[in-house]
């Protein structure tokens, strides 16, 4: 079946703001679409609040609206381009319902518009969880005994326990478990207030059996492939975002595999999904084997990115196509050329997701986990063994508060396998032979078991360099090998790799210059999808100069990991073991610390150490800026006015406040997100927010009503260019990612820009640094203060690249690459004539219990922007975009929400 060519224009519906349960892996399958139908040429219209992401970029599709999700949003923007179909499967939750929502209306049938990937009838079928039941036994499929609830009087004769499931919600909000009849009636209350329907599946509780997922597409020939089987560790009753997940499944055997198999692909054909994505999850009761369908999703799911950078299947380009009219036999393997997209992946390795959490942030928050989602991120490890795999993740996680950060500590009801597999591990350790006693093939095993370098020295006590040298001594090395959809059957032109112990190296030399970008690691708080953009736009703008980038990054749900960002992408932590294998194998031009946040940044220290070119600063620059000692003398000596401080011990602590003199903030060095940081207004307050602090710590004067300033700027070295002056709405003292921001002509008064700009050029040209740099500052009363400086990107690229239509990170590039500001075409990038208003979006109700105060300790998940003529058009849609990601934060005392900020502070602009 050749492509359809009654569709010319398709609008692709974006997933909005990030929010826990809704991540940046639809952004990830959303970029994929847009990129196939433009190579199809057809014209695309992307519909997306979200400045952070890739999709929104003005170039990225052929129209571009930063509009609210909500369905007056979407019709406006139909009403103007009116194309001829909507893709929503690629966009979440968000797109499919919004989707549901324009067909029930009648407005597509109105303007002639079709719905493709996924007919209305079908996600009924499958959202709708009263139908999904009938069509699930119809097919011959069991589905736990359920009934369908739109209010409390229905709970009648409810045997306990149950799982409470909305209808039509994301990441099992609004949902839960319930074991008493007191938490029963309350998640059932919440569920139906949290559905777009008011209905809520409450079904028997199947708690304690083994989960699976299978991720499948369909095209309209009945052809079916099973992408990718994922096993989840923990057993059910975890949501599947928050559990530790393997793929391919390693517990079953063929036949139990095969009867799952045969449900799954029953289940898609009964819901009618048949052009395009699905993702089946089952409960399996591991002695009896009897089997359960919990859900299916029809669209690209949390898991398809997954199952995408697991496999090579690169399963939302694929489901694009198939949407346009394609069959799978007619749609060619990105990686063996020599087969279709019908052709099966087997692997020959093990894939295993760790989520991220955010407790360290919301420590007040329930850290039990149930069936509503919490995690924040996830991380994938790619190793031989699933011990390898589970260790590489563990380490790619990067510290964080969560249940998954030992490795050692699975789940009680965890498969034995899993228990056996880091048994073996643990036990290798503890007969461990001393370092210099220790011979080649037991640090293979070790090392093939993904025992790190460092863990290595933790229990010989040594440095991790000294065991690094042991391994080169004893010519242990890493090898790499690649993702491939065959098994390594079929010649493959795959480039993204992983590194093993003990095999052959499956790489391929390339001469060619070549820039290393180091990623910014799983999605977090004060380190969200703003940086992947900033890593993904930085390898297309050093590929155009004719470089060959290679990106190193560990999180399978963002464009970054996509496999053609860049010309080569190694899936590995980032940790300075595995990034300096890696330049040892590239020996690359210069690596880039400066686009993922302070990840990379803490890695320049042993890159340099090990001669490794960093491009635009050195550790030495960087400690500039990081240690608070230097960089307050540094101002002082250039004029610039900082705020009262004091490196102090916890101990003087009071006393170096009172000297300050109170109000203070409590800043520790190498902060992300604030974290750790505290506003103390008496000596009671300090004393309480210094207990555990660890080592020196720096009392600073916070300024009391001092409207502060984020800048962007650009350096060669010697001249500076502001990119953006962002003035934020909220009071001092709310962390710059949680404050909503104004940029446009009027947004700051003459006489401050100036004194900013100065200030800005000062620390620029003294800097030592070449590329991005951000500086944050306030004004109280006539005085100007920099509150910080941070040597890389931030958080706020996007949106000041999106506002002022400047490519802010491509000139950054070019002045890594050895341009001058002079050689760059600034002067076609003026002061917006419009105002543009980015707001933060929070997930509290996804964490019960956390403290919604805003303070200096960052709490959002996402953001939204708005552009319009005026301030008051800008703040009423982007009030639109925040309701759209269910903002919500408290107005307590000083601290204020998003959406009352914006309306106390409309009047005064």
């Amino acid at each position: 079946m050749p492509r359809r060519r009654d569709i010319q224009s398709v609008c692709v519906l974006g997933s909005g703001p990030i929010t826990v349960g809704q991540g940046c892996e639809f952004d990830y399958a959303g970029c994929q679409a847009v990129k196939v139908l433009r190579e199809e040429g057809i014209r695309t219209i992307v519909v997306n609040s979200n400045p952070a992401t890739i999709m929104t970029d003005p170039e990225f599709a052929d129209a571009t609206y930063l509009e609210p999700l909500d369905a007056a949003g979407v019709e406006a923007v139909l009403r103007h381009e009116r194309p001829d179909a909507i893709l929503p499967t690629v966009g979440g939750q968000t797109a499919l319902n919004l989707a549901r929502e324009l067909d029930g209306s009648g407005v597509l049938l109105e303007l002639g518009i079709e719905l493709i990937g996924a007919r209305a009838e079908v996600i009924e079928r499958a959202e709708d969880r009263e139908r999904f039941r009938e069509v699930a036994r119809a097919a011959g499929v069991q589905v736990p005994d359920s009934r369908v609830v739109t209010a409390l009087e229905q709970l009648r004769n409810v045997q306990l326990p149950v799982v409470v499931r909305p209808a039509f919600t994301l990441g099992g909000g609004g949902g839960g478990a319930a074991w008493t009849q007191r938490e029963l009636r309350a998640r059932v209350r919440d569920g139906i207030a949290a559905s777009p329907i008011g209905q809520v599946l409450v079904e028997e509780s199947l708690h304690g059996w083994d989960e699976f997922e299978l991720e499948l597409v369909r095209d309209a020939r009945d052809n079916v492939v099973v992408v990718c089987s994922i096993e989840n560790v923990d057993p059910m009753g975890v949501h599947t975002g928050d559990s530790v997940t393997v793929a391919p499944q390693l517990t079953l055997s063929d036949l139990a595999y095969q009867e799952l198999r045969t449900a799954a692909i029953a289940i898609v054909r009964a819901v009618g999904v048949d052009c395009g994505g699905a993702n089946v999850q089952f409960a399996r009761q591991r002695t009896s084997g009897e089997l359960r369908v919990i859900e299916l999703n029809p669209r690209v799911s949390r898991s398809s990115a997954l199952a995408s950078k697991a496999t090579g299947y690169p399963i939302a380009k694929v489901a694009a196509r198939l949407a346009i009219g394609y069959t799978l036999d007619e749609i060619p393997n990105d990686l063996n050329t020599s087969v279709p997209a019908s052709f099966e992946p087997a692997l020959d390795y093990v894939v295993v997701k760790v989520p991220r959490f955010g407790f360290d942030v919301f420590p007040e928050a329930e850290r039990e986990l149930g069936t509503q989602m919490k995690s924040f991120g996830e991380v994938m490890g790619v190793g031989r063994t699933f011990a390898g795999a589970l260790l590489k993740a563990v380490r790619g996680a990067e510290g964080g508060d969560g249940p998954w950060y030992g490795w050692r500590a699975l789940p009680d009801h965890a498969h034995p396998f899993f228990h056996r597999e880091v048994a073996r591990v643990s036990q290798a350790l503890e007969r461990l032979p001393a370092l210099a006693e220790i011979g080649a093939p037991e640090l293979l095993t070790l090392k093939r078991e993904g025992v790190s370098d460092h863990e290595l020295g933790r229990a010989w006590h040594a440095s991790e360099r000294a065991v690094r040298a042991r391994r080169a001594e004893l010519e242990v090395l890493p090898i790499y090998r690649c993702i491939d959809t065959s098994a390594g059957e079929l010649r493959s032109s795959s480039t993204t790799h992983y590194s093993s112990w003990g095999e052959q190296d499956e790489g391929v030399a390339d001469t060619r210059r070549t820039v290393v970008i180091i990623g910014a690691g799983p999605n977090r708080i004060g380190q969200g999808i703003e940086y992947d953009y900033c890593c993904v736009r930085a390898s297309l703008a050093f590929r155009a100069l004719g470089f060959r980038t290679v990106m190193v990054n560990s999180t399978p749900a963002t464009v970054s990991t996509d496999a053609d960002t860049s010309d080569a992408l190694y899936l590995e932590p980032l940790c300075p073991e595995e990034v300096l294998a890696i330049c040892e194998r590239e020996q690359p031009w210069g690596v880039c610390v400066q686009f993922g946040g302070q990840t990379p940044l803490k890695l320049a220290a042993a890159l340099q150490d090990a001669d490794v070119p960093l491009l635009g600063l050195d550790a030495a620059s960087l400690d500039a800026f990081e240690d608070r000692a230097r960089f307050a003398a540094r101002m002082q000596r250039l004029g610039v006015r900082v705020p009262a401080w004091r490196l102090t011990s916890a101990g003087a602590a009071c006393s170096a406040a009172r000297e300050v003199g109170y109000p203070v903030i409590l800043r520790p060095s190498w902060v992300l997100g604030g974290s750790a940081m505290r506003v103390c207004r008496d000596e009671e307050a300090l004393l309480a927010a210094i207990e555990g602090m660890p080592g020196d710590i720096f009392v600073d004067r916070f300024l009391e009503g001092a409207v502060e300033y984020d800048v962007d700027a650009l350096t060669d070295g010697s001249s500076v260019h502001v990119c953006g002056i962002m003035r934020h709405l909220e009071h001092a003292g709310i962390h710059s990612g949680d404050s909503t921001a104004l940029l446009g002509a009027g947004a700051v008064a003459a006489r401050d820009r100036a004194r900013i700009v100065e200030a800005v050029r000062a620390i620029g040209t003294d800097a030592g640094i070449v590329g991005l740099f951000n500086t944050q500052l306030a004004i109280v009363g006539d005085e100007l203060h920099v509150l910080e400086a941070n040597p890389r990107a931030s958080r706020t690229v996007p949106f000041a690249a999106k506002a002022t239509g400047m490519p802010i990170i491509d000139l950054a590039c070019a002045l890594l690459a050895g341009a001058k500001l002079a050689d760059l075409p600034l002067e076609r990038w003026g002061e917006p004539t419009d105002m543009s208003i980015k707001a933060p979006v929070f997930s509290f109700d996804r964490l019960p219990g956390a403290d919604r105060t805003l303070g200096p300790r960052m709490r959002s998940t996402g953001e939204v922007m708005a552009s319009a003529a005026t301030v008051d058009a800008a703040l009423a849609t982007v009030r639109r975009a925040v309701d759209g990601g269910r903002a919500g934060a408290s107005d307590t005392g000083r601290s204020r929400g998003t959406v009352q900020s914006l309306q106390a502070r409309q009047a005064s602009l």
